[in-house]
């Protein structure tokens, strides 16, 4: 079932999922356990994730109907951001990239990682379909 997945993952989402990675290894690195942080961050997210929810879905003359997964997106995209952010204050980073580089080739490595997985089992999956 993952292979299946991974073999049809499209870019926007492979992308998504580097992100995701990219997040979970600062997220892992500088957890911090106020409750302070997190609620602050749902609260953004719930705010944030409703008017894209809004701005995506409810406008204009044809109301767009989205899948579960595309709205989750909606609100955990502002979640990780303000949690992201929240994190990583005062700790030297540049944009997303930590000071320390060891940080910087863990969270690339495993999107490297990801994404050559993902493009050998497309093209097995290509070869398979061209026999």
């Amino acid at each position: 079932m993952l292979i299946r997945y991974l073999t049809r993952l499209s870019t926007g989402r492979l992308i998504l999922w580097c992100y995701f990675i990219w997040y979970v290894v600062v997220l892992v690195r500088y957890f911090d356990p106020s409750a302070r942080l997190w609620l602050t961050s749902l609260g953004l997210s719930i705010i944030i994730g409703f008017a894209l929810f809004i701005s995506t879905a409810k406008t204009g003359n044809n109301q767009l109907k989205l899948e579960r997964w595309q709205v989750f997106r909606l609100f955990l995209m502002p979640f990780c951001v303000s949690s992201f952010s929240a994190l990583v204050k005062g700790r030297g980073f540049v944009l997303i990239f930590s000071p320390k580089p060891v940080e910087i080739l863990a969270a690339a490595g495993l999107c490297a990682v990801l994404c050559g997985t993902v493009f050998v089992l497309k093209q097995r999956a290509a070869m398979a379909r061209s026999r």
